[in-house]
């Protein structure tokens, strides 16, 4: 057989279908690992991998998918990956032999990285790395990752996988709602800039979707990315149709789409949740005589820059990147002290404050004299990235902090900077190509800065070769020809202009400048960095670090888009200046001052977890009662996080930290419940239905029914019925939330529901993916149904208030 991805060259490959519900119709019981059948019975195994090879797939995947030491612990088989994942491979080649290849499966481990979760990068890439070795140990021809809903967690997976084996293909895909994000807020593009940028050879989407909104998902992807795509459709959105779940695509309609699939660049069709050896057949005759070659489009040189839940262009196409350089300590007393206290409360307002402002990107130093620079930097970008969705440049000369934001990071950074030096190159570079970072690339070398524009154009080019051996692209340095004070060297300026446009027509690459160096020593400093600037811009600069609070540069960068035709139709600058006349002949009206309770409503919207507890003092100085501030100041602010989470403006994330902000002030709140001050909500048991051990999403919301006022009983997961009716009656609750996410369990949550509602308990479903709908819902009797934990927080509200 030739190379796997020479093979997607030639022609479409179709990958199997869905493993765990035909080896449920196969004898897997409820609660038993699917894995562990790879050693107890692994003739039933081999059957599954035969019935989709005798359909015509051309990939058979791995009964992998929950191999992960985080997974198998839980059957206590933790100690035995190696062995389950080696066995694994052993059955698929048997049964593929010379007829197809073999991709080794790894699923999510069930936990977040930090800061959303509680496990660290490197304990997370760890986990993937031992599964990952025993695959590629085995012989696999590629590995899959699959149904991923995290980010941050896929992106750790590739990582590992690249510190491997730096050439076995790794196909990517993360599981997207239908409303076209994931469940912590990812868009296709960011997805897709993220992951090609880690080393993911083929990127898409598998789960969640039926291949209409797949289409969708992948056309979004392919906006920036050129690797080929992969789509793993579920057979439609599954129902539930006489006590079993069905999903109700047929082989026919599953291939209504390929004609559009291919011409997008999709080089692998297969089957998720509800496909059989039929729907595989059907997708290998709708593909038979498609043999059109792949040819991998060239980029246009654009550099795309990530963060989990928004995504940024730098180049000649697109409107100039704005970043923001306040997270910086030079000359800030204030920022200094806080990173030696180790606060962040100026980190997350400057954050906040400059994006409002129009910055694209934000710059984040933490180098001040005193502090531990790795510890600030993680903490600074755990900051930034609960606060904001704005892609992040990692702006340190040490390369262990550099590596350490890398690691905090949740997409695709750009980092500031790489030198011509030897040691700077030797240092940063490797750092780039393992966590797939971009590059600022400052011209200048051993010998300091050239005076003319010839040496440092020949700086940028010897970058330029250095990181082409890493593997680094074009496409991801951004040259910093450097801004030198034109009052100390007056030509400087336009040494600097004429390097910025020889960059961009002879290298083919990006510029950047840090504009205001310029004007150090001249009075009105503002009107030079402005107008400089707006040279800059003609001469083809394409991103600039600057103050957005400075109103002189952003006006010169809004007027110059317009100019340039770079605002089209000049939407961005009428919508910034559309109502400046009219403001300016009318007096502003003097803001009226914010009472505690707007303060405390504040705190908790923005995640202001450091200041919040001051603010609970005050507020029982002024004489608020507990309940009062709990229900009149924060709970109106969490109220707010609801509202801007349903609208799309928050995503998970940043609920999580307004969550934590919450706990924090009830922390103190608790010693004022003995007064009696406090009243429940009423009272909650939380539990994974039997079978199941997922439990992000139960986690989650236990967390904001808490914070609402509920008192909640945790049971874990893989709870049995009898168990949840037992601590339901001893505990006399108001309500029985029920958790889960595998089609292979959502009927124990039927078996529950009938339980707890012959004793006359309330009950609600929580759901997993697009495995629980509203539909299901009602077929098995649950009281009510919520899509996320958000709109579970205010249905159960309304639930108990009746």
């Amino acid at each position: 057989m030739m190379p796997f991805m020479k093979a997607l060259e030639e022609r479409v490959l179709v990958l199997d279908g869905a493993m765990g519900t035909m080896l449920q119709a196969r004898g897997l019981k409820p609660g038993q690992s699917p894995e562990e059948m790879n050693l107890t019975a692994p003739e039933v195994v081999a059957g599954v991998h035969q019935a989709y090879l005798d359909a015509g797939a051309d990939i058979i995947v791995t009964n992998t998918f929950g191999g992960t030491s985080a997974k198998l612990e839980h059957y206590g088989l933790g100690d035995r990956v190696a062995e389950i994942n080696k066995a694994a491979v052993k059955l698929a080649r048997e049964v593929a032999g010379e007829k197809a290849y073999v991709a080794g499966s790894i699923g999510p481990t069930g936990r977040f990285v930090e800061p959303v979760g509680d496990l660290s990068f490197d304990a997370m890439a760890a986990i993937f790395r031992e599964q990952a070795a025993a695959l590629i140990e085995a012989g696999c021809d590629a590995i899959t990752l699959e149904t991923f809903l995290d980010i941050k967690e896929i992106r750790a997976a590739v990582i590992a996988i690249r510190e491997l084996d730096a050439d076995i293909p790794v196909i990517a895909m993360l599981t997207f709602e239908e409303m076209g994000r994931s469940v912590l807020g990812s868009p296709p593009e960011a997805a897709a800039i993220t992951l090609e940028a880690a080393g993911a050879s083929i990127i898409g989407s598998n789960c969640g979707l039926g291949v209409d909104g797949m289409y969708d998902i992948l056309t979004a992807m392919r906006k920036v990315s050129t690797l080929p795509l992969i789509c793993q459709a579920n057979a439609g959105l599954p129902i539930l149709k006489d006590g079993v779940t069905v999903f109700p695509a047929t082989p026919e309609e599953m291939t209504a789409y390929h004609s559009r699939l291919v011409e997008l660049g999709v080089r692998i069709i297969g089957g998720c949740c509800g496909t059989t050896p039929a729907h595989i057949a059907a997708m290998k005759k709708a593909l038979s005589g498609r043999e059109g070659r792949f040819e991998r489009a060239a980029g246009n040189g654009t550099t795309w820059i990530s963060s989990r839940g928004s995504f940024a262009p730098i180049g000649r196409d697109v409107p100039l990147a704005v970043i923001g350089e306040r997270i910086n300590p030079t000359g800030k007393k204030l920022y200094s002290q806080e990173l030696r206290e180790g606060k962040i409360s100026y980190i997350r307002r400057e954050a906040q404050e400059q994006t409002a402002l129009g910055a694209t990107l934000l710059d984040v130093n933490v180098g001040a004299p005193g502090v531990d620079e790795p510890a600030c930097m993680e903490r600074a970008v755990f900051c930034i990235t609960g606060a904001v969705q704005t892609p992040l440049v990692i702006d340190s000369s040490s390369p262990v902090a550099l590596e350490a934001g890398l690691k905090a990071a949740d997409g695709k950074v750009l980092i500031n900077s790489v030198n011509g030096e030897e040691k700077s190159l030797s240092a940063v570079l490797p750092l780039a190509k393992k966590y797939g970072a971009a590059l600022v690339c400052l011209t200048l070398d051993e010998s300091g800065i050239p005076a003319t524009a010839d040496g440092r154009v020949a700086i940028a080019a010897k970058i330029a070769a250095r990181a082409a051996e890493y593997g680094i692209p074009k496409s991801d340095l951004v040259v910093d020809c450097l801004t030198l004070t034109v009052s100390a060297e007056q030509k400087g300026a336009l040494v600097t202009l004429e390097a910025i446009r020889r960059v961009r027509e002879e290298l083919g690459l990006n510029t950047v400048l840090g504009v205001s160096n310029i004007s150090f020593g001249l009075p009105c400093r503002p009107l030079i960095s402005s107008t400089f600037f707006s040279m800059a811009m003609l001469s083809g600069l394409t991103a600039a670090i600057v103050n957005p609070k400075e109103e002189a540069m952003m006006a010169a960068w809004r007027s110059a888009m317009v100019l340039l035709g770079k605002d089209v139709n000049s939407v961005n600058y009428i919508d910034a200046y559309k109502g400046v006349q009219s403001q300016a002949a009318a007096a502003p009206a003097a803001p009226e001052p914010e009472g505690i309770r707007g303060r405390l409503a504040r705190a908790i919207i923005q995640g202001e977890q450091e200041g919040v507890t001051a603010l609970v003092e005050e507020a029982l100085a002024e004489g608020l009662t507990a309940m009062e501030i709990s229900t009149e100041g924060l709970l109106k602010g969490l109220e707010e996080v609801g509202r801007r989470f349903g609208s799309g403006i928050f995503f998970l994330p940043q609920v999580m930290v307004s969550a934590d902000t919450m706990k924090t002030a009830f922390t103190r709140l608790k010693q004022e419940m003995n007064t009696g001050s406090m009243v429940s909500l009423g009272k909650i048991i939380m539990a994974t239905v039997e079978g199941d051990i997922h439990d992000i999403g139960k986690n989650i919301v236990c967390t904001l029914l808490e914070n609402h006022g509920f008192e909640v009983i945790d049971l874990g997961k893989n709870v049995s019925s009898a168990r949840i009716l037992e601590e339901a009656l001893k505990h006399q609750v108001d309500a029985v939330g029920l958790s889960a996410l595998m089609t292979t369990t959502m009927a124990q949550m039927e078996v529950v529901v009938k339980l707890l509602r012959e004793q006359g308990v309330k009950t609600f479903t929580m759901v997993g993916g697009a495995v629980v709908t509203q539909e299901y819902a009602n077929e098995i009797g649950a009281d009510l149904y919520a899509k996320d934990a958000m709109e579970a927080v205010e249905r159960i509200k309304k639930l108990l208030a009746k």
